[in-house]
């Protein structure tokens, strides 16, 4: 395996790491598996761990079917100081050879909202919400596959003679087949349901689950899930329940109160701001120049004091005056902390003040009191 080294100046760290890659050899097939032990107990633990969850079973051939292709992928983890943490070995479907309407139809699934995060962040940081960090081990293998799906024998699959002539009928999902995604999330979907949580309409990856004046939330990124809330009896029990449900990983995970700029100056929290507010900046620049005359429109919202949202980008059309032109800014920035507050409602902590919108502009804040 080839590396490429700059002529940069290298910490101690940094040269051990490199040491390290120089010799280590990906292996570029299954034969160069099977000559390395290492490699091998890793691809038989892979195995094992199929057997286990029941991905498959070995069936005859059906006639009409065309069985999706599979082949191993070997990556080597790294700690973030360069030392290895684990070597892993990957069965994957060949997703590429599916056929849209034969073998998957549907593949769409939510997406984590990286603005919700932060509200959470937020909310954790003012009322000294504890955070927890739990990952999923072989996350699509506990998807529930609802199409027929055949898929050829894994390259060096130790099976018998008679074997050999069957293929795999998957009765779980797999990495690389194009629905898995969306099988593993429904699967998670319907157990967390069964336990008595709730999607929020305003991110459809966030769980909750209110008991009288306690709340427990988490939300969900593929593999990935930070838990938070004022209820530990609860958290400590979805803990269990996803540990019998899914092969859990507890991760470290803690929240600095006190952040530091690019510039070394100090960020604190806002503790003396009322967790619960809302405040929009908002400012246009009014572009009118030869080559394109849109203005850009840029946001910022403050949940309870701390940084949420921001966006910064080209207006679809061309305003006809600066008034106009911030305006629509106005629109931009508002129809955001309207999704805030529906977000907020969702976590039970609903302002009753109203949302306060600073801008600097007199007379697109003469049009927003009076359209007419």
């Amino acid at each position: 395996m080839s590396n490429y080294v700059s002529n940069h100046r290298l910490s101690e760290s940094n040269k051990s790491f490199v040491n390290q890659l120089s010799t280590i050899a990906i292996p570029n097939s299954v034969e160069e598996v099977l000559a390395d032990q290492k490699w091998k107990a890793v691809m038989n633990e892979e195995m094992k761990s199929l057997q286990k969850n029941e991905t498959w079973e070995l069936v005859e051939y059906p006639p009409g079917k065309k069985p999706v292709g599979c082949h191993w992928i070997y990556i080597v983890k790294y700690k973030a100081d360069g030392n290895i943490e684990q070597f892993k070995a990957r069965l994957v479907a060949k997703g590429y050879t599916q056929t849209y309407g034969n073998d998957y139809t549907d593949i769409f699934v939510p997406i984590t909202k990286i603005n919700t995060v932060r509200v959470l962040l937020s909310l954790a940081a003012n009322l000294d919400w504890p955070l927890q960090q739990f990952e999923v081990k072989n996350v699509f293998l506990h998807g529930e596959l609802s199409e027929e799906i055949y898929m050829n024998l894994p390259p060096r699959c130790m099976v018998s003679e008679k074997q050999c002539q069957k293929m795999c009928k998957l009765k779980k999902s797999l990495y690389g087949l194009k629905q898995s995604l969306r099988a593993w999330f429904g699967r998670f979907t319907k157990s967390m349901r069964a336990f008595g949580y709730h999607q929020s309409n305003s991110d459809h990856t966030l769980f909750l689950k209110k008991q009288h004046s306690k709340i427990t939330a988490f939300i969900v990124y593929v593999d990935d899930m930070v838990v938070t809330g004022n209820d530990p009896k609860e958290r400590k029990a979805l803990q269990n329940y996803l540990s019998r449900e899914f092969e859990m990983k507890d991760l470290v995970m803690r929240i600095l109160r006190y952040l530091k700029n690019a510039l070394g100056k100090g960020i604190l929290f806002a503790k003396n701001v009322d967790h619960q507010s809302i405040e929009v900046y908002i400012d246009a620049d009014w572009v009118n120049t030869v080559d394109d005359r849109r203005s850009t429109s840029s946001y910022f919202t403050f949940v309870g004091g701390n940084l949420v949202t921001w966006k910064s980008k080209k207006q679809n059309v061309i305003a006809r005056s600066s008034a106009e032109a911030e305006f629509r800014d106005m629109t931009l920035g508002l129809c955001e902390t309207l999704w805030l507050r529906l977000l907020l409602q969702d976590l039970g902590y609903l302002s009753r003040q109203p949302i306060r919108l600073f801008y600097d502009n007199k007379d697109a804040y003469d049009i927003a009191h009076n359209p007419v």
